[in-house]
């Protein structure tokens, strides 16, 4: 059995090696193609193009690499139609994936795609398109499956896999000894996570080195930490460090993002998976994001929530501070993550608020996702959950 899965950045490589590795279990002998990252590439997918070609974010972003992304799309839809896999599952990556995905459904392959595109955020017209591209519509957030029901796509409810990988306790010194951290155990620590991608260091990298300037001003014993995805966002941001902080007690870290955060006290980052991270790490953090002033522009007008954060969306209310462009300074970030150093009944309250997050989010996800496509492929219908 042929199944094709195309992944568009890091998170999604992270999704899809643990729906290989459940698919698997239920077709040993199934072979898988498309576009992953290591991960996926790990469990077995054979990639056409590097997971990077096509991890880009923002509308002008995207604009600017607009011919090479429809270039590899079009040559991924010859592949798959001149060696037509069971099924093709798109993860994430909407506006890449859904138009592959309605040209494959045309031509009589099934079409899964696995987390839901913002819809009910903003450009809610769009489940029209999905509804044409997908035969099966796997949501990560227990709010998207309600949505989809009301306009007849079929969908199910998977939970999110980062929910049950990540235990419902983290000590931060067990993450403080695997990061072998040379620093007392009593140690107030921050950490900055500014993004995955060069353009987000760009606009937030200097930015929250600024607030750690800030904050290490009003309470000198404080240690920051900073992980760095790729080796070349390393080298960026060890230029920013020197170029902007270079008195700041601050570790810089290859990879190894979730152990960052559980061995801090505070978070403050770009708002993205890594909040979702953060939250089940039951970590207090503050959220900020900045876009092309384009980007933000268009989003202001079509965008119809109130909140940005994940945490936030799925408590259906503020329990994190958020900040999104110009609200997104060093006066407002700093008096936020101070606060949540110096507020220990707010930090047990919202970490009990994230337990309860957590729980609506372990689903046994992969498993879950893997047996609704089995049971699309046996053409019993999409998921009940």
């Amino acid at each position: 059995m042929h199944i094709a899965l195309v992944a568009g950045e890091l998170s999604g490589d992270l999704l899809g090696s643990g729906l290989v590795a459940a698919l698997k279990a239920r077709y040993p002998q199934a072979r898988f193609s498309g576009v992953g990252g290591p991960a996926m590439i790990a469990q077995g997918l054979r990639s056409s193009v590097p997971l990077e070609r096509l991890a880009v974010m923002g509308l002008v972003e995207v604009v600017r690499h607009l011919p090479e992304l429809v270039g590899i799309r079009r040559r991924l839809y010859r592949q798959l139609i001149a060696d037509p896999p069971r099924v093709f599952i798109g993860i994430d990556a909407p506006d890449f994936n859904l138009g592959l995905e309605r040209r494959l459904r045309v031509r009589g392959i099934p079409t899964v795609h696995y987390v839901s595109p913002s819809v009910w955020a903003w450009r809610p017209w769009r489940v029209r398109k999905i509804a044409r591209a997908v035969d099966l519509m796997l949501t990560l957030l227990p709010f998207e499956a309600a949505f989809y029901r009301q306009h007849g796509v079929a969908v199910c409810h998977v939970g999110h896999p980062l929910a049950d990988l990540i235990p419902r306790r983290s000590a931060s010194g067990t993450a403080r000894q695997t990061l072998e951290l040379a620093f007392p155990a009593e140690t107030r620590v921050v950490a900055l996570l500014p993004g995955s991608r060069m353009g987000e260091i760009a606009r937030m990298g200097a930015l929250f080195l600024e607030t750690a300037n800030w904050l290490q001003a009003r309470r000198p014993g404080l240690h920051v930490l900073i992980p760095a995805a790729t080796a070349r966002l390393y080298d960026e941001l060890a230029r920013l460090r020197a170029e902007l902080a270079p008195e700041l007690p601050l570790t810089l870290v290859r990879g190894q993002s979730r152990e960052v955060m559980a061995a801090a006290d505070v978070a403050l980052l770009a708002s993205g998976t890594a909040t979702l991270e953060a939250m089940l790490l039951k970590r207090p953090m503050v959220v900020a994001y900045r876009v092309a002033p384009i980007t933000a522009w268009i989003a202001r007008r079509l965008v119809t929530l109130s909140h940005f954060a994940l945490p936030n969306l799925l408590a259906g209310r503020s329990v994190v501070p958020e900040f999104f462009q110009e609200a997104a300074t060093v006066a407002n970030l700093g008096p936020a993550v101070l606060r949540w150093l110096d507020d220990a009944p707010a930090r047990a309250e919202l970490e009990a608020t994230f337990d309860g997050l957590h729980d609506r989010l372990r689903r046994d996800a992969s498993h879950t996702a893997a047996e609704a496509i089995v049971e699309l492929l046996r053409r019993k219908g999409a998921c009940a959950v």
